[in-house]
């Protein structure tokens, strides 16, 4: 069974890699020509930590190749996996626009049997849609079979969570089509829950869902710790003790991120108010997130007297370690709203870059740690790098002209940066 993938973005491009790591041949086909050519090449279009020796890998040995022709690659490849983007319209549901086409695509030019796999994040019910737009294009009929098998990679560990998966979720009706998508996965060792479609795309929505309440509420409950005189770190500490809790996603900070979290939370509460359901939780936990960026700018503001005319060092750009991902990113947000208090940023991330025309004469990317914190009245952690934590805090206050840390992601041990002489503000620790 050669694989073809069609989306080569994150997931595209991460699962692609993995099965060609598994022993398959593999297809990646993307419209950009700009992506295939720069892939072909041996370069990612994004980082993420150990796909570029997999990259180089399996072109290496003919097991992926990557290609902008469609059609070719449809009749060539007996399984496809849609791993196309669903970004979020202006009303927070999901954009099927690019799904579409390539359903559409595959209808045009299938010409024999097909097994599509979906692992685009998609609402409830679209494999349905998926199923009448193939049948729709195709010029006369031709069977395939559909199923949702959804992803659940981590950005900054997609590699390990993919060929280490908790579970491997197959929605779909056809026991053969089924049994086919067992065959491709066999030689890992996970469980596997076999449902219909529909779960299956729930199952994505309600596990990212269900993080960013956690999240949330740990980020409302530093908010008590503040004013009480607690620390967040232990009290999460001691929950986590709880089999039934677990420390994952207990970890105050400024808020999520990424490309998961804010589109699905709003895929899930659009969908929802179209079954005429309403998620007061998740509403409360999107809620949260908005408000934890300005509550602590609220903070920060008062313990500087002002940002107007100061300097301060942003350090961390994406919104989690070990990626470069800066979609939704806390510190996006922290920079534009330090900007408008006329304060002046110098920026630092050991990866990510700032968006296009965002540098200015008052916010400037730099390239070492040291070159943002030179000068600075305070810096504000947003991001939690092992470079961050491991620095010689001792040698970076003597560069700075003040001493103040603000610690957005409590990366830092509070009592150590309290006595080389800093001013140390945790997020819900002090």
């Amino acid at each position: 069974m050669n694989i073809l993938i069609m989306g080569l973005g994150y997931v595209g491009v991460t699962t692609g890699l993995v099965f060609a790591e598994l022993g398959w041949k593999v297809t990646g086909y993307d419209p950009d020509r700009q992506k295939v050519e720069s892939l072909s090449q041996g370069a990612l279009t994004f980082y993420e930590p150990g796909l570029d020796t997999l990259l180089d890998k399996h072109l290496a040995a003919g097991n992926i190749r990557f290609t902008a022709k469609p059609g070719i690659a449809i009749r060539e490849n007996r399984v496809i996996f849609l791993c196309v983007g669903t970004p979020s319209n202006e009303d927070g549901s999901a954009n099927l626009q690019y799904i579409r086409q390539a359903a559409e695509n595959i209808g045009k030019l299938m010409r024999e049997y097909k097994l599509i796999a979906v692992k685009s994040t998609v609402p409830v019910e679209t494999n349905q849609k998926l199923a009448q737009w193939i049948q729709a294009a195709q010029p006369s009929p031709v069977s395939f079979d559909l199923v949702s098998n959804p992803e659940f990679l981590r950005e900054g560990s997609a590699l390990q969570d993919a060929l280490h998966p908790d579970r491997i979720i197959i929605g779909g009706h056809n026991s053969l089509a089924i049994k086919q998508m067992k065959a491709l996965y066999a030689q890992l060792n996970s469980p596997y829950f076999i449902t219909e479609p529909k779960t299956a795309e729930l199952i994505k929505y309600a596990s990212n869902a269900f993080l960013a309440t956690k999240i949330s509420y740990v980020n409302e409950l530093a908010r008590l710790c503040d004013k009480i005189g607690v620390n967040i770190s232990d009290v999460t500490e001691g929950m986590g003790m709880d089999r039934r809790i677990g420390h994952h996603f207990l970890k105050a900070g400024i808020g999520y991120g990424g490309s998961c979290f804010p589109k699905d939370i709003h895929a899930l509460l659009h969908m929802a108010s179209e079954y005429e359901t309403s998620l007061s939780i998740l509403e409360q936990v999107n809620q949260v997130n908005q408000t934890q960026i300005p509550h602590f700018i609220g903070i920060w503001e008062h313990k500087l007297s002002s940002f107007f005319g100061k300097k301060v060092a942003i350090l961390g750009i994406s919104f989690k370690p070990e990626t470069d991902d800066i979609r939704e990113a806390p510190s996006i947000a922290i920079m534009k709203t330090l900007l408008d208090k006329e304060a002046e940023l110098k920026v630092h991330d050991p990866i990510a870059k700032l968006p296009a025309g965002m540098q200015s004469e008052r916010l400037q990317q730099v390239n070492t740690l040291e070159e943002a914190v030179y000068g600075c009245d305070a810096v504000i952690l947003c991001s939690e790098w092992e470079q961050y934590r491991a620095a010689d805090w001792a040698r970076l206050k003597t560069l700075m002209s003040g001493c103040t840390v603000f610690d957005g992601r409590n990366v830092l041990d509070g009592n150590r940066m309290a006595e080389l002489g800093y001013f140390y503000h945790g997020t819900g620790n002090h």
